[in-house]
Parts: structure tokens; C-alpha cells; sequence
């Protein structure tokens, strides 16, 4: 620290010495007074034009970009939560078309089960007037056959009784006969 307050009180012991301290200065490194006016208003007038044209265009590209960024990033999120968005509309939907799609299955089955239930009976019923109609046409058919059997069985025992009693009766009595024997069978069926 001494060596620095030495170096101080030498140099301001030179100053009072040399008047001219500045200017020898000024000449040691080149600096002619006069120019150096010139060259600060050179200067001056070169920074001015460097920021006009060239430092500010490049600060107001770079704020644009810095602004189309923030506004790429805004849409990147304005995007991404209506992606989100849509995701959770998408599986809302897809919820209720399944719940749709179970509902028009299950009212399907019930339907057709209730089809097949009045199929079933209209069948059964069908089926059960066709077994009427049957047992009627057979029954019809029974009755017929019966009593074509009994013409049948009637005429045989009149013609047998005839031929039989045909030399002993007269023609009143083979009537009489022939009535009260279709009248027994008739009795008997």
C-alpha cells in the first residue's frame, strides 16, 4: 500500500512540474487537439447512424420474432388444451354411443323375444285349430264310415235274413224285420 501512495505523491509531483503534462500526453499518443473534435463528432455522428439503421431494425426483428414466439407458444397451449378438450369430448361421446349401442341391443333381444313369444302362440294356436279341424274331419270321416258300415251291415242282414226267411215271409214282414235290426245296430254304435 505504501508502494501505491508513492506512485501518487511522484506523479502528482510531476504534474505541478510540467504544465504541459496533457499535451505531452496527447502527443505521445497521437492526438492532435484540434482533429479530436472532428473525430468525437465523427464518432458521434457514425454510432447515431449504426443505431438508426442498424442496431434498431435488428432490435425490432428480434422483438417480432420474440413476439411470434410467444404467440406460436400461446397457440401451442391454446391447441394442446383444446386437444385435451376434444379428447374428453371424444370419450364422452364414444361413452354414450355405448351406452346407446346396449340400450338398442338390449331393446333388440326384447323385441325379438317378444316376437318369438307371439310367434310361439300364434303358432300354438294354429297348430291346435289345425288338431281340431282334424279331430272334426275324423270325427266327420267316423261318423260317415259308421254309418256307411251300417247300411252296409243293415242291407247284408236284410238281404241274409231275406234269404234266409224269403220262403216263410211276406213282404211286410221283412220290412218290419229289416227296421227293427238297423234300429238295434243304431242302439248298439
Amino acid at each position: 500500500m505504501l508502494d501505491t501512495l508513492y506512485i501518487l505523491a511522484a506523479t502528482s509531483t510531476e504534474a505541478v512540474n510540467s504544465e504541459n503534462l496533457i499535451i505531452d500526453v496527447a502527443n505521445k499518443f497521437g492526438i492532435q487537439p484540434r482533429y479530436l473534435l472532428a473525430q468525437v463528432i465523427n464518432f458521434l455522428f457514425v454510432a447515431y447512424l449504426l443505431y438508426r439503421f442498424a442496431l434498431k431494425p435488428a432490435l425490432k426483428v428480434i422483438e417480432e420474432r420474440q413476439q411470434k414466439i410467444a404467440d406460436g407458444l400461446q397457440y401451442a397451449e391454446e391447441m394442446k388444451s383444446r386437444l385435451s378438450e376434444a379428447e374428453k369430448q371424444k370419450a364422452e361421446t364414444l361413452k354414450q354411443a355405448s351406452m346407446e349401442a346396449t340400450k338398442i341391443i338390449t331393446e333388440a333381444r326384447e323385441s325379438a323375444k317378444l316376437f318369438m313369444d307371439n310367434e310361439m302362440q300364434q303358432t300354438a294356436l294354429k297348430t291346435n285349430g289345425m288338431i281340431e279341424k282334424a279331430q272334426q274331419a275324423i270325427a266327420i270321416e267316423r261318423d260317415k264310415m259308421i254309418a256307411g258300415v251300417r247300411r252296409e251291415v243293415t242291407e247284408l242282414v236284410v238281404q241274409t235274413t231275406a234269404r234266409v226267411l224269403d220262403k216263410e215271409l211276406d213282404d211286410k214282414a221283412k220290412s218290419t224285420f229289416s227296421e227293427s235290426a238297423a234300429r238295434e245296430l243304431a242302439a248298439q254304435n
